[in-house]
């Protein structure tokens, strides 16, 4: 009997509007040194979704979450194979900029990692090193509309000249959310951001992955399979670099088609 997991109706309603693919991974294969840790892996994110990757520890979903902004390039040894696109654009072309790519698609970590600045100087470090604000009136905005954004505005507006790592632990991964959304970003890429996190704080950080992917295409990497069927409206099961099975979370969590997804799932093995 498989677990019965609840699903928002902002899921079903998500189902009936076909989806655009913002980012696409076609035979995406990554190597560290010797070792092949991903195999010709296809995946279409689609825009404004959120899409949960799933599956045991060590199976493949965060390094091909670091593909999707080439964070793999910091990784001394790693290589990218196959191609990754973001709006039908090779995000491994020679000509790209990796630094404008990283502010177009963000990245949240598992554990919070604020600035050792003020909580202000946090979220306008981006704006500012990437020139989005011609005045301090505007950066104010920026940072003001971003922390109000990450839920964060009311919390802190009395306390910006503050250091960010102050906050209590929920507080600065929405701070490091805030810090993401700064740069407007298009995609918005999160590996485990609850794991660090109690079950409250763990539930503000959801109800906000909610309200975001309304304006932004998200991509999640966890290890609950509770939060996966709250948060997302598409899935991708991982297991030894490969995709075993996507589709969409309300049929992957009740009626999966390969039996290592239903057996993930249900706690037989991971």
């Amino acid at each position: 009997m498989m677990e019965n997991f609840s699903l928002n109706a902002a899921q079903h309603s998500a189902a009936a509007i076909a989806p655009v693919s913002k980012m696409r991974g076609e035979k995406v294969a990554v190597f560290y040194g010797q070792k092949q840790a991903l195999f010709e892996v296809d995946l279409d994110v689609y825009e404004r979704q959120v899409t949960a990757l799933i599956g045991p520890s060590g199976c493949g979903k965060s390094t091909f979450l670091r593909t999707l902004n080439r964070m793999n390039d910091t990784v001394e040894g790693a290589k990218v194979k196959g191609r990754i696109t973001l709006d039908g654009e090779d995000i491994y072309d020679r000509a790209i900029d990796v630094v404008e790519l990283r502010a177009r698609v963000g990245m949240v970590f598992q554990k919070p990692n604020p600035f050792p600045k003020s909580i202000f100087d946090n979220v306008a470090y981006g704006p500012k090193i990437h020139g989005l604000a011609r005045s301090k009136a505007d950066l104010e905005e920026i940072v003001v509309t971003s922390l109000r954004k990450a839920g964060l505005f009311e919390e802190v507006k009395d306390r910006l000249d503050e250091p960010g790592t102050g906050l209590s632990g929920g507080q600065q991964q929405r701070l490091c959310i805030a810090r993401a959304i700064a740069v407007a970003p298009e995609v918005i890429l999160m590996d485990e951001p609850c794991s660090a996190l109690d079950p409250i704080a763990t539930a503000t950080v959801e109800e906000l992955i909610d309200e975001l992917k309304q304006n932004y295409t998200i991509v999640i990497v966890t290890h609950s399979m509770q939060q996966a069927a709250r948060v997302s409206q598409r899935t991708a099961m991982f297991h030894l670099g490969k995709i075993v099975e996507v589709g969409a979370t309300e049929k992957m969590f009740q009626n999966p088609d390969d039996k290592r997804t239903q057996d993930y799932i249900t706690g037989r093995f991971g």
